[in-house]
């Protein structure tokens, strides 16, 4: 089986045989295969595309490249969320704590963040102490304990997935749905999860910017899951402003223990909202979205949701204590509003400007082994659609340097455009893929 056939396959359009996907993507892990070879054969796929067969069999292949986590001896069924990314994407920090606290076990493994704010992971870090290393026998116990712990992935999950992606990172290669969605997919069957819950970002703060793009990707890692025998269900979710109010870390935590205190955003409550009533469902936890959503809000309103954040922060040796007194998080030396310099009602926001202005004041990485700041970043006080008089402040800038902060600003204020009523912005949810 010559990989130069395979790649010629490929090229022509023709759909490929496991074993040829397996010989590939396993071969390509062993350095078997040289990176000119596996990146020509990631643009015919660029091109050509892959069938959902192929999609799974690639899939399956990364999976296979690399160890799978058994979590079996967790009591339960396992359900696990993933968000394809966006700015002010602060669902994890509400949601595990909020389906944990429903008896629903959430044994979660997160990646550092690349880009404008650091991941689930640097942003518990904001606890003093908390600890994203725990040894297996550890993680289990403490998810048996409380229904919830929150680690570090490990690099030896799919890594024939981490070897593809740099490569397509520098071939123009990245922006393939099949590639897309065998890479996240891999990762999270890896992981070890029952279920899977995914949130599919669009907009123009996501990968995906239109909502047709966003529904195919959705259809095609449902279909992943479901072939690979986890029940997968995904919502889109709109990405066309940021979610929340907060972009940066400490500031996402403190926005996340105000929803689990029964106040916080509205639009961040009703995601979590969304996305833990599916993960009820799948644990058979509720019979219907219906009944899940009351039994969340009851949680959010009784102080329970925000007692098993207590818990898992204590767990993994962070200082608890923080969780009933936030502002003693990190805070940011400069705070600095942006005022509109216009009246009239906010058309767009340049939701990737909003987060490239967070990146200036350090609270993202822009290569690995950056240094994150987790005290800076941004309070996004207008949104699509609201109407603003001129001088009334759009943002609020958090940094600790006074000429980042300067340039933030200005960053900040170019992604705004406000005049006369624009189109409306995109419905929170703006779809669903799979079955409940």
């Amino acid at each position: 089986m010559r990989v130069y056939d395979i790649i010629l396959k490929k090229r022509n359009g023709e759909q490929l045989s496991r074993e040829e996907i397996r010989r590939l993507i396993l071969g390509y892990a062993r350095d078997e295969i040289p990176d000119y070879q596996m990146a020509a054969w990631a643009m015919a796929v660029y091109f050509q595309g892959m069938s959902f067969q192929e999609v799974a069999w690639l899939t399956e292949a990364m999976v296979e490249s690399g160890e799978t986590v058994d979590l079996s001896s967790i009591a339960g069924i396992k359900v696990d969320k993933h968000s394809t990314g966006g700015v002010g994407d602060t669902t994890t920090l509400v949601l595990a704590p909020l389906v944990a606290a429903a008896g629903v076990p959430v044994a979660k493994m997160s990646g550092r963040g690349l880009g404008h704010t650091g991941g689930t992971l640097d942003k518990l870090e904001s606890f003093p102490g908390f600890q994203v290393s725990l040894s297996k026998e550890k993680f289990v116990e403490t998810v048996n304990k409380y229904k919830l712990a929150v680690i570090g992935q490990t690099a030896r999950l799919a890594p024939a997935d981490g070897k593809l992606y740099a490569l397509r990172d520098v071939t123009a290669t990245v922006d393939s749905i099949p590639l897309i969605a065998s890479s996240i997919m891999s990762k999270k069957i890896a992981a070890g999860a029952d279920a899977l819950v995914l949130d599919v970002k669009v907009g123009n703060g996501a990968f995906m910017k239109d909502i047709g793009s966003a529904q195919l990707l959705a259809e095609t890692m449902v279909d992943i899951g479901e072939r690979m025998g986890r029940r997968t269900v995904a919502v889109l979710s709109a990405m066309d402003r940021p979610l929340g109010r907060a972009v940066g870390n400490a500031l996402e935590v403190k926005e996340a223990i105000a929803v689990l205190r029964g106040g916080g955003p509205e639009d961040l409550r009703r995601l979590c909202l969304e996305l833990g009533s599916r993960m009820l469902v799948l644990a058979g936890k509720s019979a219907d979205l219906a009944a899940a959503w009351k039994l969340l809000e009851g949680l959010l309103a009784s102080g329970q949701a925000l007692e098993k954040l207590r818990q898992m922060v204590a767990a993994q040796g962070g200082d608890a204590s923080l969780v009933d007194a936030p502002e003693k998080l990190p805070r940011a030396r400069f705070r600095r509003e942006v005022a509109a310099v216009a009246e009239g009602w906010v058309r767009r926001v340049d939701t990737a400007g909003i987060g490239n202005a967070a990146l200036i004041l350090g609270a993202g990485r822009a290569k690995k082994g950056d240094t994150i700041d987790l005290s800076v970043g941004l309070e996004v006080l207008a949104k699509p659609g609201d109407k603003v008089d001129r001088g009334q402040p759009l943002a609020i800038v958090h940094g600790n340097n006074e000429e980042l902060v300067s340039q933030a600003c200005a960053a900040v204020l170019q992604c705004y455009e406000i005049g006369a009523p624009g189109e409306s912005p995109l419905p929170l949810v703006c779809g669903t893929a799979g079955r409940l």
